[in-house]
């Protein structure tokens, strides 16, 4: 062969190695692992679909992208643990360049979920939506039902009413739990199967019947633990009508009985805030309850935190702090977040509208039983916590506090002023989507000083985001802003 014939029998190799080798590479990276299959038959709810295919792509773990170079891990629920930490171990490479935009057609109020390369997001429109994580690109939609308009509510600040709350996935079962508000004030718990998004059952969890459902709203995260889907529900903005708070328990199968746990007030002590209810290191259930109806009387419970048994929901223990009469005069309620847990203390924190933050044990001893307070935050939302440090939506503020938790007291760190949202810590960076601005802010965990700020569009009243695989992913009034490094 010549010299001439080499060359172009060499170029003619190199050419289909070009081909062939990345078509094997996008093959690998297909191959997905079963997703769990679907539980037994249920005579209760209402049935719809089975269980997913066994070559469904996107639900295989561990996915790494050869674009960013990072795997995604299981973002499961509202700040990726049931304990709503908002913690993972890496962050997003500097600077962050906008990745995707995906229109939903309504507003995305709750956490997306990432399910191994999908992400899946509801929307106000009662739509859930599976999507590509990379690329945005819809893999499934489901629609949940006609949402519930403003017009036909009591009060509120949501037009329309749909699914308010991040739903929650359940990785023993490969179902996604939402719930949904619909025409006519109802409230139904879904199961999907988080393959496709095909309807698996469905429950009401309109429990209460001397209350109007109408009044009541389910902005609350959903949390799965011990084979259930625990659900909390508040009021609508302005505090209408005859609602009460109140938490409920539904097996995962969605055979078997509802269990609840209600305040024991005439009206109002919502549990609305966004984290929804947590799962302490005890394997029992925390949640923070707002402002009720005693004003001058015997505590009715109400301005608290709540310990309960897992399945049941049976009160274990209260705290309130000595303040609840005039909180719940003032509606300075303690339930604008939820109770934070710092396993290394063995302690509990929460904090609420009038300003001050509790240290308390992971069992409660009744009003004024906290261990230790501190001044200074107004919190709305959900925090983070890495070890004994939490981070602190200020709303009031107006910024990220930084507290440090120790077994007796606690004490402030940094402050970054001039934001709000609910943040979450990846690595040493910390990310806030910020309600004023629609900026998300990426700061620097040690001190609180701002790295990079970029655009993500209008947000919801209490935003949040989700920090996975190399990338951010914001919820926003018109679907997800996502953002890679």
């Amino acid at each position: 062969m010549t010299g001439e014939a080499q060359r172009v029998q060499t170029g003619r190799m190199r050419r289909l190695l070009s081909v062939v080798l990345p078509v094997s590479c996008i093959v690998a990276a297909a191959c997905s692992t079963a997703a769990p299959a679907a539980s037994r038959p249920v005579p209760r709810p209402v049935r719809h679909s089975s269980a997913p295919s066994a070559a469904t792509p996107g639900l295989s773990g561990g996915v790494t992208s050869r674009r960013a170079g990072t795997p995604f891990t299981p973002w499961s629920t509202y700040h990726r643990t049931n304990a709503r930490s908002g913690r993972v171990s890496r962050s997003p490479g500097t600077p962050l360049h906008r990745a995707w935009t995906r229109s939903l057609g309504a507003a995305v109020y709750g956490e997306p979920l990432v399910v191994g390369t999908t992400l899946i997001a509801a929307t106000e429109g009662n739509e859930v939506v599976g999507m590509n994580a990379r690329t945005g690109h819809v893999r499934w939609r489901q629609s949940l039902g006609t949402p519930q308009p403003l017009s036909g509510l009591p009060c509120g600040d949501i037009d329309p009413l749909g699914i308010t709350g991040t739903p929650a996935y359940d990785a023993k079962t490969g179902s996604v739990f939402a719930v949904a508000e619909t025409t006519g004030g109802h409230h139904t718990l879904w199961a999907l199967n988080a393959a496709d998004g095909q309807k698996r059952w469905s429950r009401s969890l309109d429990v209460l019947a001397d209350r109007n459902r109408s009044a009541e709203q389910e902005r609350s995260a959903v949390l799965v633990e011990h084979g259930r889907v625990v659900v909390s529900f508040g009021g609508l903005a302005g505090d209408c009508d005859n609602y009460v708070g109140y938490v409920t328990s539904t097996p995962t199968s969605g055979h078997g009985m509802t269990y609840h746990y209600a305040v024991p007030t005439a009206r109002e002590a919502g549990m609305w805030s966004p984290p929804g209810p947590v799962l302490g290191r005890n394997g029992h259930v925390y949640v923070a309850s707002g402002n009720g109806a005693e004003l001058h009387g015997r505590w009715d419970k109400s301005d608290s935190v709540t310990e309960l048994s897992p399945v049941k929901l049976d009160r274990r223990s209260v705290f309130a702090p000595s303040t609840w009469r005039d909180d719940n005069v003032r509606d300075l309620d303690l339930g604008t977040m939820s109770p934070v847990p710092v396993p290394a203390a063995k302690r509990i924190v929460i904090a609420g509208k009038r300003g001050v933050v509790y240290l308390l044990g992971e069992h409660f001893h009744g009003v004024g039983s906290a261990m230790a307070h501190l001044d200074g935050c107004s919190a709305f939302g959900g925090a983070a916590r890495s070890g004994r440090l939490v981070l602190l939506p200020c709303l009031f503020q107006n910024r990220i506090r930084a507290l440090h938790v120790s077994g007796s007291h606690l004490s402030w760190g940094w402050s970054k002023t001039g934001l709000y949202g609910s943040p979450v810590i990846a690595g040493s960076r910390v990310y806030v989507a910020d309600r004023s601005s629609g900026d998300l802010f990426v700061l620097r965990l040690k001190s609180g000083h701002r790295v990079q700020r970029i655009h993500a569009g209008s947000l919801t009243h209490f935003p949040s985001e989700v920090v996975d695989g190399g990338m951010v992913f914001v919820p926003t009034l018109s679907g997800i802003t996502a953002f890679s490094g």
